[in-house]
């Protein structure tokens, strides 16, 4: 399979009675409660939708169609996939109709009995809301060439479409017919396939294509990775076609690049009709592949039979919490004490999984994933150990962890906790907004072995100092761990670690985290380390002391020398003046202007999309990483677990110095910029935003969209269930569908609002490298790092800082906003316009800058301090 799979949705044939014969056992027997088991399996390995078969002649197919489905759809985990109800029997598809809620497939109708009966089933389908497959299939008999499976497929769709089926819920089956048979009647039967799908997608808009995949390699049956390898062939040349589902084994595809390249030739030589030859030249080499996947699914499924331990360890590194609570269970059983499944299998389970991850051999997405099957089977025994009162329990030791007030963002700190608990430390985790008193009180009472502090804003960074003060005065001794995206060990040690005199430790990211715990709770290592630390982080004080600033440029030079743009390029006037609220842009929309780099950083991945994908070192856990993303993507389109909202404004506007007074309500409303003050060499400009407006009268704008309304009963079903790795994947994912939300509605503005470049047709690989007029900088970045001025911003936008602010964002006292995965900025529409970094400025322009704002020196001494040290 390749990057461009991404939308393709696998169809899982496992409870199918014709499809496996260990489902069909379980039905036979009417163990039905194992058969939920394998519907489940099919979901957690990937299937997106499964169909449901039960057509054997030993049974009573509408008892067990509709029995199975009542079972399944009480099941959250495997309810919220669609049902595909399959049957040749019209009587069983209307059982089964009638147990599903939500949205169905019929598989299937056709033609085959003529038009009259084709149509009342239809009808019926559309009255429960269902989608149909439609068969290749009419009275004549199957399609098997292009030209009869496009004929079959066109006269269906508009019997269907003017009978008032909706075109969406139509899935065509052209029929895959199996090739390398040896008759050169089928040679073309995948390639007819293909081209087929492309012209039935042309001519029938809407409509989806799907197709039973593996009667393609039915010639090879017994040879799975050739069967494989023409399964994924076929795929990569299908999809581009319009194929965009199919009853597939998602984990029994290979990678089209990752193919031995002599066979992927050959199989592309049978599915694209590319030799006369083709035939023999695929049965001759696939002698010598044939066998090798039988000895891969042996070893897949014999560790099912190991002894308990080994099971649980298994299950910890692969991820794999499908049977942990029973073999929890059965550990349990087998202990002495239940803290002893913890302290034995499961720590040494985890301890595999924290020596892969220190050894790099192991990815953050996937200690997550273990992290998972360590917390359900740890949920399994805490009864058992409450009941017991053991207080053995308690691990490595105790950290309470903690964002501090007025920050909001905790992904980091979530992923930090999940790491350290898979290495045997226990967490407390308060949360977001924690003020000091709540982490110090915390701290007593769970007798913490050391406090971590987390966050993502400027302003975070003095309530780190805060905290540290307030352990001082209450004359703490435990070691501080500071992290999070504006922490830095410069700063820790310039600022945080003077106001403490216990042990302060800046923590770079989750993978170093473990290291720095484990340390600061050994007898031995411990006293070395810190006094390392601390004789490190007072080499930064004494360097930064001697080696002094770059030289600064007075307020007055600086602006002489800012950059002088020329207002003749200026855009236009508006075309849509005024604000434009927006409460439910389409989240597929904003899924095809997603930058999936960040998204692979936030898991601590290194490498740019998509090439990451196939990197040597990360490329197997970024693979496996993307696919969960992308699955759950779906599931929050199609169920709309988030609403999007959004606000844009533009007004009018003018240049006075270094502030933009905007025009609004009849009165202007001042914005105060920053300039660079840094010494510049001649011919490059002090830069100030307000360069790029014109005093004689300009346009600006504003933003602010949100991507993380509905999120949080999500976020709850995860919790409860304990799953941190679904957690984190789907505050990721709100993340960028909320950062994609501004660069579409930067698009949106320029194009239509705005108007300025009305005949834009950048793709979005162009607009993520920002190959547009104009730029949109926010508050707290470089070019405007002041975070107060949110605020006013959402002032303009029609909402201040409360629970009615702007796309339904609130701020904090520090200037986050929440939910947490929203955007806001300005709109700079002059071509010269570009981002820069203000960086260091003087104490000249501090104290003018406090006017400016009509604050006092100390107000704005604690908003600019970043830029002050």
């Amino acid at each position: 399979m390749t990057d461009g799979t991404a939308n393709f949705v696998n169809i899982g044939e496992r409870t199918n009675v014709t499809g496996s014969a260990r489902f069909k056992k379980l039905i036979l027997n009417d163990e039905y409660e194992a058969a939920v088991e394998v519907a489940r399996q099919q979901v957690e390995n990937g299937a997106q939708i499964i169909d449901i078969n039960m057509d054997e002649g030993l049974l009573d197919a509408h008892y067990a169609m509709t029995t199975f489905l009542k079972l399944i759809a009480a099941e959250p985990d495997i309810a919220r996939v669609p049902f595909m109800i399959d049957s040749s029997k019209w009587s069983v598809i209307e059982a089964g109709l009638k147990c599903v809620s939500g949205k169905p497939i019929v598989n299937s109708i056709s033609m085959k009995e003529g038009e009259e009966e084709f149509l009342a089933h239809a009808k019926m389908c559309r009255d429960y809301g269902a989608a149909v497959v439609v068969m290749a299939f009419d009275e004549t008999g199957q399609a098997d060439t292009k030209d009869r499976k496009v004929e079959i497929c066109q006269r269906a769709y508009k019997l269907l479409t003017e009978n008032g089926f909706p075109p969406e819920d139509i899935i065509f089956d052209p029929n895959i017919f199996a090739v390398a048979t040896g008759i050169d009647e089928h040679r073309r039967y995948a390639l007819d396939f293909i081209e087929a799908a492309r012209e039935i997608r042309d001519t029938c808009p809407g409509v989806h294509i799907s197709g039973g995949l593996s009667n393609l390699s039915f010639s090879f049956r017994g040879n799975e990775p050739v069967r494989r390898a023409m399964h994924s062939v076929f795929l990569y040349h299908a999809i581009p076609a319009g194929l965009d589902m199919a009853i597939v084994n998602a984990g029994q595809l290979d990678i089209y690049d990752q193919i031995d390249s002599k066979l992927r030739e050959a199989c592309e030589d049978v599915i694209l009709d590319r030799r006369d030859d083709a035939t023999e030249r695929l049965i001759e080499l696939a002698e010598s592949f044939r066998g090798k996947s039988a000895k891969d699914e042996k070893a897949a499924e014999e560790w099912r039979d190991w002894d308990v331990s080994k099971r649980l360890e298994y299950a910890l590194v692969k991820g794999i919490d499908a049977h942990v609570v029973d073999d929890t269970e059965l550990a349990r059983q087998d202990a002495d004490k239940p803290i002893h499944v913890i302290e034995g299998p499961l720590m040494d389970g985890m301890n595999v999984v924290g020596d892969l991850f220190g050894s790099g051999k192991m990815f953050l997405p996937q200690v997550v994933k273990s992290a998972r099957v360590m917390k359900k089977a740890v949920a399994h025994l805490l009864p058992f150990i409450e009941e017991e009162k053991d207080e053995s329990a308690k691990g490595k030791g105790t950290i309470v962890m903690a964002t501090v007030k007025g920050d909001v963002h905790d992904i980091g700190k979530n992923i930090v906790g999940v790491v350290l608990q898979c290495n045997g430390f226990e967490i407390v985790d308060l949360g977001v907004m924690a003020p000091w008193s709540d982490i110090l009180e915390a701290a007593n009472e769970n007798g913490a072995d050391m406090i971590g502090l987390s966050g993502l804003i400027t302003p975070s960074l003095d309530e780190m100092v805060t905290v540290a003060e307030e352990m001082e005065r209450a004359e703490l001794t435990m070691p501080l761990l500071i992290g999070g995206a504006t922490t830095s060990k410069v700063h820790t040690a310039l600022r945080i670690e003077p106001a403490y005199k216990g042990p302060v430790i800046h923590v770079l990211d989750a993978s170093r985290a473990v290291g720095v715990a484990s340390t600061l709770v050994s007898q031995t290592q411990r006293e070395a380390f810190v006094e390392q630390t601390a004789h490190d982080y007072e080499n930064i004080r004494i360097g930064r002391a001697d080696k002094g600033h770059k030289p600064l440029s007075s307020l007055e030079e600086a602006r002489a020398n800012g950059f002088d743009a020329d207002m003749a390029l200026k855009p236009p006037a508006p075309a849509k003046p005024g604000l434009h609220v927006y409460d439910d842009w389409p989240l597929d929309d904003l899924r095809e202007h997603i930058d999936w780099t960040p998204f692979f950083r936030a898991w601590e991945l290194a490498g740019i999309y998509p090439a990451i994908l196939e990197d040597d070192v990360v490329g197997e856990s970024a693979r496996d990483l993307f696919k969960d993303g992308q699955a759950m993507l779906d599931r929050i389109v199609e169920e709309k677990w988030l609403q999007p909202r959004g606000v844009a404004g533009l007004w009018p506007c003018r240049r006075d110095g270094d502030d933009i007074l905007v025009e609004i309500d009849g009165s202007e409303q001042r914005l105060p910029m920053l300039r660079q003050q840094i010494d510049k060499r001649a011919g490059r400009p002090n830069m100030c935003l307000a360069d790029f407006i014109d005093p004689a009268g300009d346009w600006i704008g504003g933003f602010a969209v949100c991507a993380g309304h509905g999120i949080d009963e999500h976020l709850a079903r995860f919790k409860a269930d304990t799953d941190d790795y679904s957690d984190i994947l789907l505050k990721a994912l709100a993340d960028r569908l909320a950062e994609a939300f501004a660069e579409r509605m930067h698009k949106h503005v320029r194009t239509d609002l705005w108007g300025y470049a009305a005949d834009e047709t950048l793709s979005n690989a162009e607009l993520i490298r920002e190959q547009y007029d104009g730029i949109r900088p926010a508050p707290g970045y470089p070019a405007c790092p002041d975070h107060s001025l949110k605020p006013i911003l959402f002032d303009l936008l029609g909402g201040g800082s409360g629970h009615n602010g702007p796309a339904g964002i609130e701020l904090t006292e520090n200037f986050a906003m929440f939910p947490t995965a929203a955007v806001s900025g300005f709109y700079f529409g002059h071509p010269q316009s570009s981002y820069f970094g203000v960086a260091r400025i003087g104490q000249d322009q501090l104290e003018d800058y406090a006017v400016r704002r009509d604050v006092d020196l100390e107000t704005a001494t604690r908003w600019l301090r970043p830029n002050l040290d």
